[in-house]
This record gives structure tokens, C-alpha cells and sequence, in this order.
């Protein structure tokens, strides 16, 4: 597979299945926040670093690919791994990409306008993600 992006899969995931993400979220996020009080903001912010809903959309990605390769008649459960995977790369460069948002407003923040840094962190993080995804996408057709 490829790493690519896909968002037609927004038009077939279903309600419940937002719902689920987002409880996953609160959870992590509610987690950090109990962490954060019994051993500090330091310890508990590197706990909310966790993307929140990784572990809910791994899970689902790969059902929905495993679905689909049922009802063509195939097993699907190798296929469902490998999406999960592909999305754990995802997961993994943008993750990889936060500590240059974090740079960002802990060198800025107290000396800017809190609004333009926020979006200025953010478009750091977009295009440091973005160039990740790339290199790892021509990596990817260089080695075949």
C-alpha cells in the first residue's frame, strides 16, 4: 500500500463511529489532566501529547477494510493490518512534527500576539507534517 491521502472515507464513516473517536479523546485528554495533577503539568502534557484518537481510528480503519475485503469473499484481515499500519505512519509523522508547534509558542507566545502565534505554530506543524509525508511517499517509490 501506499501512503496517500483518501477523503472519500469521511462520507462512509458513520456517526457512531465519530462518537467512539471522540469518547477516546476525552479519555486520553481526561487521563493526561489526572496525570497532570498528581505529577505536574511537565508529566502531564507529555501525556496529552498522545494522540487521542489514534487507538479508536487504528481499530476502525481496520474493520472497514476488513469488511470490505469480506464482501468480495477474501479474509481481509491482512489488509485490515496494513491500513492500520499506514495509519500509524501517519499518526507517526505528524507526531514527530509537534515538537517544532511546541518550539514555536513557547518561544513566541509570550512575546506576540497569542492569535497570530497559535496560527503560525500551526502552519509550522502543517508543513513540517507535510514534508515528512512526502519524503516517506518518494522513499516509498524509490525502493520498489
Amino acid at each position: 500500500m501506499i501512503v496517500d491521502i483518501n477523503l472519500a472515507s469521511i462520507k462512509t464513516t458513520k456517526l457512531h463511529e465519530y462518537a467512539i473517536r471522540f469518547f477516546f479523546g476525552g479519555l486520553v485528554t481526561a487521563a493526561a489532566g489526572f496525570i497532570a495533577m498528581r505529577y505536574g503539568p511537565v508529566i502531564g502534557g507529555l501525556f496529552l501529547a498522545f494522540p487521542a484518537i489514534f487507538p479508536a481510528s487504528a481499530t476502525l480503519i481496520e474493520s472497514h477494510e476488513k469488511q470490505a475485503k469480506q464482501r468480495a469473499g477474501y479474509d481481509g484481515t491482512k489488509r485490515g493490518r496494513i491500513a492500520a499500519g499506514i495509519d500509524a505512519t501517519g499518526t507517526f509523522l505528524g507526531a514527530l512534527a509537534l515538537p517544532l508547534f511546541a518550539f514555536v509558542l513557547y518561544r513566541f507566545l509570550p512575546s506576540h500576539n497569542p492569535t497570530l502565534t497559535l496560527l503560525a505554530a500551526s502552519l509550522t506543524w502543517l508543513f513540517l507534517s507535510i514534508l515528512l509525508w512526502l519524503l516517506v511517499k518518494r522513499r516509498h517509490f524509490i525502493r520498489r
